[in-house]
């Protein structure tokens, strides 16, 4: 693979706003947005190395709680509609659980730790 890495680059660009422009950043509003650029390429980062297991899980997660395969897209819905309809399987409280979960260990796992 070539070098730099998608990681790699979005980890130079993080360590830019970080150390560089942040602590020249004297606008509130501009230091606000640089705040939300940097956890958006944390979440960026987070995603390639995690997103694909994630979702391999949740997908497999799906497969069991319903009983029938399909894409992770799919089967969310069929549990979607199977809620709606007030038939939810046995197990789909888990199954959410874990589902918010996984969201977490993406958005923010700092949050996800704290409340453990």
């Amino acid at each position: 693979m070539d070098r730099p890495s998608t990681h790699e680059l979005l980890e130079a660009v993080a360590e830019f706003l970080e150390r560089e422009l942040l602590p020249t950043v004297a606008d509130a509003r501009l230091r606000f947005q640089t705040l939300v650029a940097l956890n958006a390429l944390a979440i960026a980062r987070r995603d390639l190395a995690l997103g694909e297991a994630l979702e391999a899980e949740e997908r497999q997660a799906l497969a069991a709680l319903l009983g029938q395969e399909g894409s992770r897209e799919e089967l969310l819905g069929e549990l979607c509609r199977r809620i709606r309809k007030g038939e939810a399987p046995e197990g789909t409280r888990s199954f959410l659980l874990a589902h918010v979960r996984r969201k977490l260990r993406l958005a923010s796992p700092k949050y996800l730790d704290r409340y453990r």
